[in-house]
């Protein structure tokens, strides 16, 4: 076996008074091994050097180290040197379990896994393999040739100010949105800009409206602050603003995707959007407005955010270029009422000093040469055809058993069960046969009355999306035999 090398700066205690040197310092040793900070097979230096280096006679190192190869810690060839008995047993590395700390709380978080590649249908990812990665590569390779001290540096907490500008140009433009360059932070996604929403604006006990089903990641945001989360249901045009107003007039705020509402894909009329700038004017409350893929209209106009009808500063936008471009970027925004924008950034400047300069100064490229645009125009296309088949699909295989929501937005469409089975039990036999879908009842906080799948349809080409179809057809289908147990595990990536 090849010895491990180790330069041996062990941190040791300090000696106690009562204990002699030899057996303070043979202790000390034997606790760094059984601790793991001398790992098998490192390599201990000569004793004259480790005398020198811990202050000791050579004597003392001489009798440490005979004792400890006595007792099988230490193994030693003549000429060779003296390391950590790579023989020792797993099991004395196995530190009993240390009580729960006071201070420590259990967490709601279930581990997620994403196995790759993806299988229809899952709900999170965009078309990883039509981006256009040889465009954004010319683009990052110009920027770094050109790159400044400032940007390497770390530049803006609130961002990169060129980025900013283009994100308002560009949301004025696209979403309706009234904001100007200052009210724009980046962030490293909209998980990132709740969990610091949630600690600016909330207080333990502070009562939310939260849609019912709705999105996990605000669930956690609020939950972590100590948030009392007030779950409202969603129908068929979004959060009923009157259920709210009957669970808890005066909530502190509430989250929102009134565009392409999560998971059930309903978008939130005029009239509700209006209720609930309403509401939120009179409660003095504030609007979290989750926009996270509402580029992808496929039909009609796209419908202008709830942030541009606006008149009070109550509205807070989010929204992602993660699912708008690949998930690995790490990049989104919060355009904030200007009230909020100096709180905001100083929570973000203690969590987050540098962000990502020169990857958001290329993002800022790719915006403002025009090729994010062509991209979006390219995937708005290619996403409504694999919609349309996935639509199509359904008829043809999942009569009587499942319906696909009519919505035209989005990476993902809702699909209602049909034939009396369970959320739960319908994922577990999807999952049976290869097919990864998500339970709608796994975003519900207090209804029962929601059972479905979530489908995506835009990383799968026609035909993935036709045998996902006959897949699930097979899953569904009552005849076949039943599955037991409900596989876990499973959950959409963070935004």
């Amino acid at each position: 076996m090849a010895k491990g090398v180790s330069s041996l700066e062990l941190t040791l205690n300090e000696r106690p008074p009562q204990i002699g040197l030899t057996r303070w310092l043979h202790e000390e040793l034997r606790r760094a091994v059984l601790d793991g900070r001398l790992r098998p097979g490192a390599r201990l230096p000569a004793t004259r050097d480790f005398a020198e280096q811990y202050g000791v006679s050579r004597g003392t190192a001489v009798t440490v180290f005979e004792q400890l190869l006595s007792e099988g810690y230490l193994r030693s060839q003549v000429g060779a040197g003296t390391w950590i008995n790579e023989r020792l047993p797993q099991n004395l590395f196995r530190s009993r379990q240390a009580p729960v700390p006071v201070w420590s709380r259990p967490a709601r978080l279930t581990r997620l896994r994403f196995p790759h590649p993806a299988r229809p249908f899952r709900a999170h990812e965009p078309a990883l393999a039509e981006f256009p990665a040889e465009v954004w590569a010319r683009v990052a390779s110009r920027r770094l040739r050109r790159v400044s001290s400032a940007l390497l540096a770390g530049g803006d907490v609130r961002g990169h100010a060129p980025l900013c500008a283009a994100i308002a140009e560009y949301l004025g433009a696209s979403r309706g949105v009234n904001c100007s360059p200052d009210q724009v932070v980046i962030v490293s996604g909209v998980q990132q800009a709740l969990d610091l929403l949630a600690r600016v604006l909330l207080k333990p006990g502070d009562p939310v409206w939260m849609e019912d089903p709705g999105y996990f990641g605000a669930v956690t945001a609020f939950d972590n602050v100590g948030a009392r989360l007030i779950p409202v249901p969603v129908d068929e045009q979004g959060l009923s603003v009157s259920r709210g107003k009957q669970l808890c007039a005066r909530a502190k705020g509430v989250y929102l995707t009134p565009a392409h509402q999560f998971p059930l894909g309903v978008t939130m009329p005029l009239e509700r959007r209006l209720a609930v700038l309403e509401w939120a004017r009179e409660a003095r409350a504030f609007v979290i407005e989750d926009d996270y893929d509402s580029e992808f209209r496929f039909e009609g106009r796209p419908v202008p955010s709830l942030q541009g009808l606006d008149k009070g500063g109550s509205v807070i936008l989010l929204g992602t270029f993660n699912k708008l471009l690949f998930p690995s970027l790490r990049l989104g925004y919060a355009v904030l009422p200007p009230r909020l924008v100096d709180p905001f950034v100083a929570f973000r400047y203690g969590t987050d000093l540098h962000p990502a300069g020169l990857d958001q100064a290329t993002l800022c490229d790719f915006i403002v040469e025009g090729h994010m645009g062509r991209h979006i125009r390219r995937m708005r296309e290619l996403y409504a055809a694999r919609l349309a088949a996935l639509q199509a699909g359904a008829r043809r295989y999942l009569g009587g058993l499942l319906d696909i929501s009519p919505v035209q937005v989005g990476l993902y469409t809702a699909g209602f069960l049909r034939n009396g089975m369970a959320s739960g039990e319908a994922e577990t036999r999807a999952a049976a046969q290869g097919i990864e879908s998500m339970a709608l009842d796994r975003f519900t906080l207090r209804r029962k009355d929601v059972h479905g799948l979530l489908l995506g349809f835009a990383a799968f080409d026609e035909r993935q999306i036709r045998r996902g179809l006959e897949g699930l057809a097979a899953a569904l289908d009552r005849r076949a035999a039943p599955i037991a147990k409900r596989v876990s595990g499973l959950a959409p990536q963070p935004r």
